[in-house]
């Protein structure tokens, strides 16, 4: 199979590989009730362990997206993918406490930085340009079938196996993803990027569409990655509280809630092509903020009603990801296009970081045991959106609507 080339064959070996490598993706958010019971974690402390996992992605980002401008993504793939499993090895054979948790959960999400932009600046380098849009719109949304499959196989098998058994299910899953790769998909020469790679920083971050763009991401992962850190550990609560059999599988509601992720993408990411990109995101931002102020206050509701709430409220807050990330690709001439994905991705993902610890820390300063202390952290994922809507405002120019 090496050395494929036609456009969907590479868009199907890049979104599998994805959703192979990000086979951990979940587990720290579904097993933090059980790991804070283990450990005698704070909300704040399980924050932070959420959170953890961006802040390794934030630190590696920088440098190994905008290498892929001189090498290729495909090299910073493969390493990645690999650390990926390592670190995922590492955490079920050596955790046994929050601070060794830390450093394995942080390596894990070090090696998700050189395996998402780079995988979508391995595969765009390889499209024909009318294809990028949608690749791209279909590689981003594979982020949420993948983290979906996380969620659904996780709750499925949490009851038959150990929590270390499980990681080193997710650790063998991200050496898959580095055979499809390396076998699928054929290396490519890149020039050797010029010396002025700083003149590639200066210019990109004095572009204020670009700077949108990153500030709108940002707000989009510090709502999205919140509201994932914690969904399990609130259903588990509600469930405790008020126990019902619409909560009696929280890991199978933030699977659903994950897969609405992949049509809510791609349908924002039209959205975005027939009505403009900078109107559609002008309206949707707003739309997934006041959904979260709903949720805030709907804690004392039926069952059912919360769970239907959460889900459109999944959906809601995914119909500006591809929109945001398809739109930065053509903000950026190839030459640049890594630099520009190194920063949209640091400041992007530093969103992922702050969203859960805000959340952990509303949660205790409020009442982890109380509806308040919940509809607090809810409150601060609206914040979050709110800021990438302001950001996505400030652009100097209405960014450009994206040729089909």
């Amino acid at each position: 199979m090496r050395g494929v080339c036609s456009a969907p064959a590479l868009v199907l070996i890049f979104c599998g590989a994805e959703a192979f490598s990000m086979a951990g993706f979940a587990l720290v958010p579904s097993l933090l009730p059980q790991l804070s019971r283990q450990w005698s974690l704070s909300a704040t402390q399980g924050g932070w362990l959420g959170g953890i996992f961006f802040l390794g992605y934030i630190l590696a980002v920088p440098l190994l997206v905008s290498l892929t401008d001189r090498i290729d993504a495909r090299r910073v793939y493969l390493a990645s993918a690999g650390l990926s499993g390592l670190a995922l090895a590492g955490f079920a054979l050596f955790s046994n406490g929050f601070a060794a948790a830390l450093a394995w959960w942080w390596l894990a999400g070090l090696g998700l930085a050189g395996t998402y932009m780079p995988g979508l600046k391995a595969l765009t380098d390889r499209l024909p340009m009318t294809s990028q849009s949608r690749g791209t719109a279909f590689y981003t949304a594979t982020f949420g079938v993948g983290a979906g499959l996380s969620y659904l196989w996780i709750e499925l098998l949490q009851g038959l196996l150990p929590w270390s058994a499980l990681f080193a299910v997710a650790a063998a899953c991200a050496f898959l993803s580095v055979l499809l790769v390396w076998l699928g998909v054929a290396a490519v020469a890149r020039p050797a990027g010029p010396r002025g790679g700083h003149s590639h920083w200066r210019a990109v971050l004095g572009d204020r569409r670009v700077l949108a763009f990153c500030g709108g991401y940002f707000g989009h992962n510090w709502e999205l990655f919140g509201f994932r850190a914690w969904l399990v550990a609130y259903l588990t609560w509600t469930h405790a509280r008020s126990p019902d059999a619409w909560t009696s599988m929280p890991g199978l509601i933030a699977a659903l809630a994950t897969f609405l992720a992949v049509p809510a993408s791609i349908l924002g990411n039209e959205g975005a092509h027939r009505w403009g990109r900078r109107r559609w995101l002008q309206g949707v931002m707003p739309l997934s903020c006041c959904l979260a102020l709903v949720v805030s206050c709907s804690g004392d509701r039926s069952s059912h009603f919360l769970v239907v709430l959460l889900l459109v409220y999944a959906a809601s807050m995914n119909l500006d990801s591809a929109a945001l990330t398809a739109g930065l690709l053509t903000e950026t001439t190839p030459e640049k296009r890594g630099t520009a994905l190194a920063l949209y991705s640091t400041i992007g993902f530093a969103g992922g970081f702050i969203g859960p610890l805000a959340f952990g820390v509303a949660l205790d300063a409020c009442g982890r045991a109380s509806q308040a202390g919940w509809a607090a952290g809810f409150v601060t994922l609206a914040c979050g959106v709110a800021f990438g809507r302001w950001a996505i405002g400030r652009s100097g120019s209405p960014p450009a609507v994206m040729e089909h």
